[in-house]
């Protein structure tokens, strides 16, 4: 079994964002919820031991109409069988869900059984099919979602009630709410209702573009400290990564973004050792790893990668 790297412990930083001392990224493991076929009882196993090894959190992607487990679903199953590790979505897909009041409380029943770990990044989604075949239209999606977030923030609170009294008001700041997207809004968004923005999964350029944008939200808005940023990357280790790599990218993203996607993942200590150098010098705050694998020994074979680092990894998982 691979050693396990020591992480820092997870935030609790929310309506004040994160500390203008910036050290470097945490680092999370994506659970194998998207994989086409995966086994039932993956996710909970890779959850273990992603908390085993020292990972920061663990992560979940959401689509529709696609062979993957729910991520709500995922991360519940996640966290019964941890306790340290942040459950990050990112992103949920907001506004063909339709019914706020369901999701509101799928979220913060999550966020009770983990004992405030639910760390819930969110977005419209992009999938044209997901919103076909919910039956819900596209556009307005924004108004949707905000229209939703009021909902779910006021279920949050307390300020709903039934004929048998309110709901229960879940502490302030919980959950914790990270938003992704490229347009104005969507870093307003983050600014004034969240604690930062979820980064995509490739793309080098958007990502130092999106980090700017934030940041002049976040200021704009009078917020404290420096908006969260995650972002992910996917990776792939050992015999045959490449191979790997090549057939789940293209499955999940298919010829108009393989190219794009394919070019950040991670196949090689090397490169890893590149993109978490750039990543860190970016000033991304967590770096989710999600896997192109089901199979278990990708996380010992990620973990043991990075312990191999040296000492700037090892500050890279220091406590803030």
């Amino acid at each position: 079994m691979s050693e396990p790297f020591k992480t820092r412990p997870a935030s609790r930083a929310h309506d004040r964002g994160m500390d203008d001392t910036y050290i470097a990224p945490r680092i999370g493991l994506g659970l194998p919820a998207a994989i086409p076929d995966v086994s039932a009882t993956a996710v909970a196993e890779w959850a273990a031991v992603a908390e085993e090894l020292g990972f920061a959190s663990v992560g979940v992607i959401d689509r529709l109409v696609y062979d993957n487990l729910d991520p709500v679903v995922a991360l519940a199953a996640a966290a019964a069988v941890t306790r340290r590790v942040e459950l990050l979505t990112t992103v949920l897909n907001v506004p063909w869900r339709e019914s706020a009041m369901t999701l509101a409380k799928q979220l913060a029943s999550l966020d009770r059984i983990s004992d405030g770990r639910l760390v819930a990044g969110m977005g419209l989604g992009g999938w044209p099919e997901d919103y076909r075949e919910s039956g819900t239209a596209a556009t307005g999606r924004g108004d949707t979602f905000d229209a939703m977030l009021d909902v779910m923030s006021r279920a949050w609170s307390g300020a709903i009630c039934g004929a048998s009294g309110p709901l229960p008001a879940l502490p302030a700041g919980r959950p914790t709410l990270l938003f992704g997207g490229f347009a104005e809004r969507s870093y307003r968004r983050a600014a004034t209702r969240g604690s930062g923005w979820v980064a995509p999964s490739f793309g080098f350029d958007a990502l130092l573009a999106g980090i700017a944008a934030m940041n002049a939200a976040w200021s704009g808005a009078g917020r404290r400290g420096r908006p969260r940023t995650v972002v992910a990357r996917y990776f792939c280790l050992g015999p045959g990564a490449d191979t790997t790599a090549d057939e789940y990218i293209h499955h999940y993203y298919g010829d108009p973004y393989f190219a794009a996607a394919r070019a950040d993942t991670i196949t090689s200590d090397a490169h890893l050792q590149r993109e978490m150098g750039a990543l860190r010098d970016a000033g991304c705050h967590d770096v989710v790893l999600l896997p192109c694998s089901a199979d278990i020994d990708q996380a010992h074979r990620l973990a043991t990668a990075l312990a191999a680092l040296g000492e700037p990894m090892r500050a890279t998982a220091a406590a803030r």
